[in-house]
């Protein structure tokens, strides 16, 4: 929150028979090298063909899907008789029962148990021991990773870094679609049945037309990012690439938190996440991310970037229920790490938010001399005689010291 704290750098089908302890998973297994390492992985020292599983290895258990905390507070693991209803949703949305340990899973999955915990736990899993607790599914997404290692397409740090940006992005996925609407679904329409009674038969629905939809956006948004970097490449001239990062921000939102009920604070704060995600996209932005009251985007060009602050000044004012906001943008390189950004550049657009003031953008030197170099802006606006053919009116203010960054000269962007 700019306002607030205004030195905090950037924010930025169907079940599976268990295969038989010792017997060969098929073609698919990658060898018993997989953990990168040229030695046999832990679980595989053992004959095939025998019944009986090797000692469980000295590495830590791996995670297990769903226990986020490691805590078992309703006994999910234990045997299925202490609520089968509610394991028989979550057998149908894994599309398997649980049938393995985390050893087991690692055996069959022919890969150490040092690297199915590097791979769980980056998924964001949690440890549980050795709980049968882990599915055929498990098994083969530790597998697929496993084997793209083995295959020389990845190196063993990617996979794990795959795993990590795919977790945690699949699980504010899954918690906004729990809060936003499923649970709102499956409230018990009659007195007397039960959220489980009304929760099967609209997971049952919903789940493959979900699921086909999170794959048609993801190769969209796969195709869209590929042909940035491939753009970006192909420029002869590129040596860093360079673009405008802007921070938008709700003034005063602490002081709403303390005056708005939990749920009014909810409706405002998706409300604004909306509004700005709608007209960062439509106006060719990317949005990095929404953090409540604030949301930070990208634009290849600095005129884009413009554009879209004062648009989302202009559609924020004209909403009596929203608070006033500030929009700090500032030009040039910055690192890309898991789908956020980072750097100087980050850092200059978070402080120009800060110091902007109420219903204001305010940019840095960089992105003004972008909007002077592409006719947006004029260089000076007393020695030009005809400013109508520019978009933007650049206002220079004091320059003041930034901690951490020197001292900046912010300028003020009107429209013209």
């Amino acid at each position: 929150m700019a306002d607030d704290e205004p030195d905090i750098p950037a924010r930025t089908s169907g079940p599976q028979s268990a295969p038989e302890p010792g017997r060969e998973q098929g073609p698919a297994a990658p060898p018993a090298e997989a953990d990168g390492a040229g030695t046999a992985p832990h679980g595989r020292h053992g004959t095939h063909g025998t019944d009986e599983p090797d000692p469980a290895p000295e590495a830590p258990s791996p995670a297990v899907p769903g226990s986020p905390d490691g805590s078992d507070p309703q006994g999910i693991f234990e045997d299925d008789e202490d609520d089968p209803s509610a394991l028989r949703i979550e057998q149908l949305i894994l599309g398997s029962k649980r049938q393995y340990t985390p050893f087991q899973a690692a055996r069959a999955a022919g890969v150490s148990m040092e690297l199915a915990s590097r791979f769980w736990r980056a998924m964001g899993f949690a440890d549980v021991g050795q709980a049968k607790a882990l599915t055929e599914a498990d098994v083969l997404a530790l597998r697929r990773l496993a084997g793209l290692v083995e295959a020389g397409l990845l190196s063993e740090a990617t996979a794990v870094q795959v795993a990590r940006s795919t977790g945690q992005t699949t699980s504010r996925l899954a918690d906004w679609q729990i809060d936003s609407f499923l649970m709102g679904l499956t409230e018990p329409p009659e007195p007397g049945m039960t959220r489980n009674e009304v929760t099967y038969p609209l997971v049952q629905l919903l789940l493959p037309e979900l699921e086909e939809f999170l794959v048609y956006v993801w190769r969209r948004q796969l195709a869209a990012a590929t042909g940035r970097v491939v753009q970006a490449l192909d420029d002869e001239d590129t040596v860093a690439r360079r673009q405008a990062i802007a921070f938008a921000d709700l003034v005063g939102f602490t002081r709403l938190t303390r005056r708005l009920e939990d749920d009014e604070l909810g409706e405002l704060v998706e409300a604004f996440e909306t509004t700005a995600a709608d007209l960062v996209a439509a106006n060719g932005g990317r949005l990095i991310k929404a953090l409540g009251d604030e949301i930070l985007y990208v634009a290849e060009d600095a005129g884009t970037a413009a554009e879209i602050g004062l648009r989302l000044i202009e559609t924020m004012t004209n909403d009596p229920t929203m608070p006033e906001l500030r929009v700090g943008i500032a030009f040039g390189t910055m690192t890309t790490r898991m789908g956020d950004v980072f750097g100087n550049t980050v850092n200059l657009a978070s402080r120009l938010t800060s110091i902007a003031p109420k219903d204001r953008v305010l940019v840095d030197g960089d992105c003004r001399a972008e909007l002077v170099a592409s006719g947006d802006a004029p260089e000076s606006e007393k020695e030009t005689e005809d400013l109508s053919d520019y978009r933007y009116a650049l206002q220079p203010l004091y320059q003041r010291p930034v901690r951490g960054l020197g001292v900046v000269e912010p300028w003020m962007l009107n429209r013209r």
